[in-house]
């Protein structure tokens, strides 16, 4: 019996050796460990051997099974890495496919834009977690208990923190102004920083208005801030963005976290002021609210509101690119149409 187990090995490993393509290998396989095999008849006989014989054959026929499988795995690897994927020869004259060159969406690349413009006004960027918390969200910002923000209609908050408060009810970022607390009280003030991400709120989507949309803040904070200075840094920053000097207008308009406060818009580059759906046919759009930083707001960063004062200005970043480059549905800008992002190559 060892003799022929040495001829099965012998034979088993020269058809494993001769096999050329993986439909071959796979019959070589089935004749060496099928029911049928000469394996298999071998260790059905063993029952009529001695003890002794059947341990020393029950071994053999290990060895042989184990070997057999090292030299199946690295027959499959050669056959493999050496055998072309294509059914049928490949043909070089072809011409071969143009690969289509991406680009930066145009919102990223109005995020670029606006980092290095404020970078040349000495601000820093700063980022965090799309995930915040009712404390971040909310209650740093002098929101009250009752604000209708809060509820679901406007914030998703996470499955399960929903009955909990403070820290420990999370929701996606509704806006990016509690990030402005949790700057100021990791580095303190004086601070000039901005602050650009994605938010989510519950909105109804018109050509107007998204789920999710980016936002772009910054924030001033220092012992003698101007109004003034707040105004001069909206019309720097809109004149570096569109290379030109833009028409702003300022609305009072209330925000718990700023003390007064102000909707800022601009004259819609889309109609040129004219009026269109874009703007809601009256000629300006708004692009963000701003105004000087709350007292309450400064407490929870742990600032004195008798020594530190700040301006905030919180950009829609969405409607700046549809300003920038006449688009008239906010929605096309996350549509995943390569008709229309093709544009922006």
């Amino acid at each position: 019996m060892k003799e022929e187990l040495e001829a099965i090995s012998k034979q088993g490993l020269d058809e494993i050796a001769s096999a050329k393509t993986m439909d071959e290998l796979q019959e070589v396989k089935r004749n060496l460990f099928g029911k049928s095999s000469k394996l298999s008849e071998i260790t059905k006989s063993m029952g009529s051997l001695t003890p002794e014989m059947r341990k020393e054959v029950g071994m053999k026929v290990s060895e042989i099974r184990n070997l057999f499988t090292a030299k199946l795995e690295a027959k499959e690897q050669e056959i493999l890495e050496s055998n072309s994927v294509l059914n049928a020869p490949a043909d070089l004259t072809i011409p071969g496919k143009k690969v289509s060159g991406g680009s930066i969406h145009p919102i990223i690349q109005m995020c670029y834009d606006l980092n290095d413009a404020f970078a040349s006004l000495g601000f820093e960027v700063f980022s965090e977690d799309e995930i915040s918390s009712e404390k971040y969200a909310f209650d740093n910002l002098n929101f009250a208990p009752d604000h209708p923000a809060r509820q679901t209609m406007d914030t998703y908050w996470l499955e399960g923190t929903e009955n909990k408060n403070g820290a420990e009810r999370l929701c996606l970022r509704p806006h990016l102004t509690g990030g402005s607390v949790r700057y100021l009280l990791q580095h303190g003030a004086p601070a000039r920083f901005v602050y650009p991400g994605q938010v989510f709120r519950n909105e109804a989507v018109d050509a107007r208005h998204e789920r999710d949309f980016f936002q772009y803040e910054a924030l001033i904070v220092d012992k003698d801030i101007s109004f003034s200075s707040g105004i001069v840094m909206i019309q720097t920053i809109l004149e570096k963005v569109f290379g030109r000097k833009i028409n702003v207008r300022m609305r009072e308009g209330f925000f718990p976290f700023v003390e007064p406060g102000y909707e800022i818009d601009m004259e819609c580059l889309v109609c040129g002021g004219k009026g269109c759906k874009t703007c809601n046919h009256n000629g300006w759009i708004e692009v963000m609210p701003g105004g000087v930083i709350h007292p309450n707001v400064l407490k929870s960063a742990n600032l004195s509101p008798d020594e530190w004062t700040g301006f905030y200005i919180n950009i829609g970043l969405d409607r700046l690119v549809m300003m920038r480059y006449g688009v008239d549905d906010i929605r096309l800008l996350r549509s995943s149409d390569l008709r229309f992002l093709r544009q922006f190559n």
